[in-house]
């Protein structure tokens, strides 16, 4: 068993969660198993309730775990399973120590960050080691910084109990350019790697970000001042493109090499031909569409993450490059849906909670129904899908959800009865059966699928007779529960709206089947 830990120096943002996944695809080239875990140094035990504008989207699990966005970096760059055991906050770790000392396990004894918090972190990674022959192992924040400091401590530790043998340290730092001066500076890489030093932590390979190439010369003062081998010194120039360049440039810059070599690792060669496909059809698309993704949060890069991926992902599947529209359903609210949606192949809502802005989601919804423009739905996208068609076809001018009018005469959706109160979500995976003959059906391929869901606010089966006897196809249902999960037009060219999240479900190398759909209908009507 070989264990991989990435830390991060002078900034935060250094993209770790790519770099790791970049690397846990760079070793299944070589046909190793990876497993990709991340420790988070905030107290929060999870990050459900954490708002978008710090974290970017919560990045939901099969088994209901929420988690950090870097979590779907993992997912899409490798084949690695995650469950809770890919993500421990500060918090679980706290509260997993406490629960142990109300109950007696520690027997009287002073409970200390050492041994206590180094021996559950540690007891940790055991665990997520099992069943693989690599664990890389993401520390969030800034070396230095207070919160992270019993990992670092940990993994120390840990390196010694395993055998240093079986433990790489990869430490990914930024080489800024400073424009007045016209070059890079090492320096604060070097200010970094002397803080880990100091902590105890030596790294093996330095991993460095930067807007422009490295010169040897460089490579040479970063190996010397931070005790590590020229060869270890990695350039990680930013991408152009797409991320899914990055494991490329990590291998021409021999990162796989290196890490098998220092590991000890017998592992066959690396074949990139995966790689070198997807990034041939990233550069050279034979056509190209634009795609409005409507939401909330569209001024943070990284609220709707996995939607962008996903749509790429689509791209990549039909021979196409999707150029996103981001627009604020406030902005349509206040400018009508004309404004901003007039131009565009098609239209996708991305989720949300809240009433801020879902009139303007509605006024999307019925626009693209109107206008038989493609449009995907996605959690409140069906919802909204829903109060449109219930408004402006059955003439119910009061429906809405009873999550933004709890008084509502025509509750077209609302909460689940075991979910009144606030009292939990329906997360995770739940399974869906695929209706035949429907856009779904033609989609999947298939009559039943598994889909991450994270909400409190379902389709109210009241009204689901009235929607389907005036042309709403419910497409697809959780039997079990006896819930709709799919919702179509049927007098629409490609209109479908899902209450689960496919985004968490799509690869640049195996697309979501429904954003691809949605993006060959895309494609059909601007070529029309």
């Amino acid at each position: 068993m070989k264990y991989i830990f990435i830390t991060g120096g002078v900034v935060s943002s250094l993209g770790k969660g790519l770099t790791s996944g970049a690397l846990g695809a760079l070793l299944e080239t070589r046909d190793l198993k990876v497993r990709i875990r991340k420790f988070d140094p905030y107290l929060n035990v999870d990050v459900g309730n954490m708002s978008p504008f710090q974290h970017g989207e919560v990045y939901v699990l099969d088994d209901g775990t929420e988690t950090d966005l870097d979590l779907g970096h993992y997912e899409r760059f490798t084949n690695s399973p995650l469950s809770r055991l890919n993500s421990t906050t500060s918090g679980r770790i706290y509260e997993s120590i406490i629960q142990k000392e109300r109950r007696g396990d520690f027997e009287g004894k002073t409970v200390q960050v050492i041994p206590h918090v180094t021996n559950e972190i540690k007891s940790v990674l055991y665990e997520s080691g099992k069943d693989c022959d690599v664990l890389i192992t993401e520390l969030g924040g800034t070396t230095g910084d207070i919160e992270g400091l019993p990992f670092l401590e940990a993994f120390r530790q840990f390196s010694l109990e395993v055998g240093k043998e079986n433990v790489l340290f990869i430490h990914v730092t930024l080489i800024p350019y400073l424009k007045a001066a016209g070059e890079l500076k090492t320096k604060p890489s070097q200010q970094s790697v002397a803080k880990l030093r100091e902590i105890g932590v030596q790294p093996d390979i330095l991993i460095c970000r930067t807007e422009h190439p490295i010169s040897e010369e460089m490579r040479q003062k970063l190996s010397m001042f931070c005790n590590i081998e020229q060869k270890a010194v990695i350039e990680e120039q930013d991408v152009k493109n797409s991320i899914y360049e990055l494991p490329l440039v990590l291998s021409n810059e021999g990162l796989g090499d290196l890490v098998v070599e220092k590991l000890h690792i017998d592992a066959k060669k690396s074949d990139m031909s995966k790689w070198n496909d997807i990034v041939k059809k990233i550069l050279y698309p034979k056509d190209n569409v634009k795609i409005a993704v409507v939401g909330k949060y569209v001024e943070l890069q990284d609220a709707y993450k996995s939607v962008y991926e996903s749509l790429a992902h689509a791209g990549i599947g039909n021979d196409c490059k999707v150029n996103i529209v981001r627009v604020d359903s406030e902005n349509i609210e206040r400018d009508g849906a004309e404004k901003y949606l007039s131009d565009v192949d098609g239209i996708l809502i991305a989720g949300s909670v809240g009433n801020r802005g879902i009139e303007g989601s509605i006024e999307v919804a019925k626009y693209a129904r109107e206008n038989k423009i493609p449009y995907f739905g996605i959690c409140i996208g069906m919802q909204v899908m829903a109060i449109d068609f219930a408004r402006n076809v059955l003439n119910l001018k009061d429906a809405n959800s009873t999550e933004f009018n709890p008084e509502t005469s025509a509750p077209v959706v609302c909460s689940m009865e075991e979910q009144k109160g606030g009292k939990s979500m329906r997360i995770g995976a739940y399974d869906c059966e695929i209706k035949p003959n429907t856009k779904a059906f033609e989609a999947y391929k298939k009559h039943e699928t598994s889909e991450r869901h994270r909400h409190n606010f379902e389709l109210n089966n009241a009204f689901k007779d009235k929607l389907e006897n005036a042309g709403m196809v419910v497409g697809g249902v959780n039997k079990k529960f006896d819930l709709v999960e799919i919702l179509e037009e049927k007098d629409h060219p490609w209109m479908v709206g899902v209450q689960f999240y496919p985004e968490f479900h799509s690869k640049p190398f195996a697309p979501h089947p429904l954003f691809l759909a949605f993006v060959k209908s895309a494609i059909d009507r601007k070529n029309k």
